[in-house]
């Protein structure tokens, strides 16, 4: 299948959509040097979510060094026609971290693992 992407202008990311529990929509980049899911958690807590949900803590490395993110267990989630159900991301604070941007969190290698799939820069196109 094929699936058409946003370019960020500034940096060339690729922003695709994600789809929460079926009815929550946001902004996403596809990471591929991202090993895990990460969504803001505000966009988590608008899904319905809340802290006492969590299920876990982790450490990231990240590029600006260690971070702490909690994790949790969306029950369903959805994007580039690849559905998790049950499944864990880290949930990190953007905003409480200054990061102010366009997106709402990265998709990681984590949930395209068991897919093939092509990046077609010319046309922005992924193809799974």
């Amino acid at each position: 299948m094929n699936y058409n992407f946003e370019r960020m202008q500034e940096s060339g990311s690729i922003i695709i959509s994600l789809i929460v529990d079926h009815k929550y929509k946001f902004r996403m980049i596809l990471d591929t040097g991202c090993s895990n899911t990460t969504i803001d958690s505000n966009a988590l807590y608008i899904s319905g979510y809340e802290m006492k949900d969590k299920i876990g803590d982790v450490e990231i490395e990240t590029a600006n060094g260690i971070v702490f993110s909690e994790i949790f267990e969306v029950k369903h989630i959805q994007s580039l026609g690849i559905i998790k159900v049950n499944f864990s991301i880290q949930v990190y604070d953007f905003i409480g971290h200054g990061i102010f941007s366009d997106y709402d969190g990265l998709i990681g290698l984590d949930f395209v693992d068991k897919y093939d799939f092509c990046i077609d820069w010319v046309n922005n196109v992924i193809k799974i």
